[in-house]
């Protein structure tokens, strides 16, 4: 579950992490009632009331290129703020409505750094990573810079040691008078990585101010879906969140929806998320794009089949399906029955579909009966070369 900018920012200052003031708006009523305190309050949940100027406006959606969507505006006082808010809330970026928007102070800035913590797949661990170059698209500089990168497995045993911050602060000829500072606070962001089980803890940029302070402007933070019943805080905010309306759909019949490219034409349906990833590696090793995958889970049902074809297909991108299902406590006969009940949600769309296990032949049999847009593949590997195929000829 990936939270809005300023539920992220909350946390970090819940966990001592120096955070930018801001304030939320959720409406153009809640600029006529901002207070002047003279001790900051944290308005809706977050920083302090609009108090300095100028300020930065940002809207509070789930996807990146806000600012190129015009979705950060730069505001000198009251007024602007209440027109810039006029224009924004109720509109949309990406299709995604703007329910709330984010007001923050300008900072002056001689610096800017990038900081996470992820999970790393291939030494299953967290993943410290550390660059100057902040404020940019860290996958970019990744791709053609790597050298301006640090990456430091951490010992989930062991934590946060002062050598991993002595040797960024000596890879990166960084001033050693931020080393104590910036240790506290990689300290601090590990600290909610670990208690809010996050797959990605990232704050982007982590800048220097004129005042020689370390300071987080904006910061995401994707938490593991299945530990969310041991965050009673997060799952009240769920709500609030502007999702598709597929993922949303999917939740309802626990399937996971998960949107992969706008340019992609296919779409994946699997039972496991190693399967999906293997599909979408092995779809795009043939230089295809997948535009979105669902994991059916264990044991699926004809009728929870149908549901999921119906989700995947509603979204107007998809040309082709491919449907790859290893049997166990799933039956390949039930899939097949599900998508031959899903038949006016298939309409004319090809469908490529593998089954393997339980129930394999009996499934096979109701597949051979179905019209010429559906067909079968004997493994993984030939169904994505029928996709080839498909785009092809």
């Amino acid at each position: 579950m990936k939270l809005l900018e300023y539920k992220s920012m909350e946390l970090f200052y819940d966990y001592n992490i120096p955070s930018n003031k801001g304030v939320v708006i959720d409406s153009l009523a809640d600029l006529d009632n901002t207070q002047q305190d003279d001790e900051p309050t944290r308005g809706s949940n977050v920083g302090a009331e609009i108090e300095n100027y100028p300020v930065v406006v940002k809207a509070q959606v789930q996807t990146g290129g806000r600012g190129k969507a015009g979705g950060i505006k730069f505001a000198d006082n009251a007024e602007e703020v209440k027109q810039i808010s006029k224009d924004l809330l109720g509109s949309e970026i990406k299709g995604l409505e703007i329910k709330k928007l984010f007001v923050v102070d300008m900072i002056d800035v001689k610096k800017e750094w990038y900081l996470s913590i992820t999970l790393d797949r291939k030494t299953k661990t967290p993943l410290l990573i550390f660059s100057t170059e902040g404020g940019v698209d860290i996958e970019e500089t990744a791709h053609e810079t790597p050298e301006k990168i640090a990456k430091i497995p951490i010992n989930p045993m062991m934590g946060i040691k002062a050598y991993m911050l002595r040797y960024l602060i000596n890879y990166f000829d960084v001033d050693p008078k931020y080393l104590k500072e910036l240790t506290e606070l990689v300290e601090n962001l590990y600290k909610l990585f670990r208690e809010y089980d996050c797959l990605l803890a990232e704050i982007n940029p982590l800048v220097i101010t004129e005042n020689e302070e370390l300071l987080a402007l904006d910061g995401k933070i994707d938490i593991d879906d299945n530990s969310l019943f041991r965050h009673d805080d997060i799952l009240k905010f769920r709500d609030e969140l502007t999702e598709d309306a597929k993922v949303i759909e999917a939740r309802e019949y626990d399937f996971l929806y998960i949107p992969i490219r706008d340019t992609g034409n296919i779409g994946v349906i699997s039972n496991g998320s190693g399967m999906i990833m293997s599909s979408m590696d092995l779809i795009s090793q043939r230089g295809m794009e997948v535009t979105c995958a669902l994991d059916l889970g264990g044991g699926a049902t004809a009728e929870r089949v149908k549901e999921a074809i119906k989700i995947v297909l509603s979204n107007d991108d998809v040309e082709v399906l491919l449907i790859n299902i290893f049997g166990g406590i799933t039956r390949c006969d039930e899939i097949a029955n599900g998508l031959k009940m899903a038949a006016d949600a298939v309409g004319d769309k090809k469908v490529i579909i593998r089954v393997e296990g339980t129930n394999k032949e009996a499934g096979l049999d109701i597949i051979h009966g179905m019209k010429d847009t559906v067909v079968s593949a004997d493994s993984i590997l030939e169904g994505v070369e029928k996709l080839y195929e498909h785009f092809s000829g």
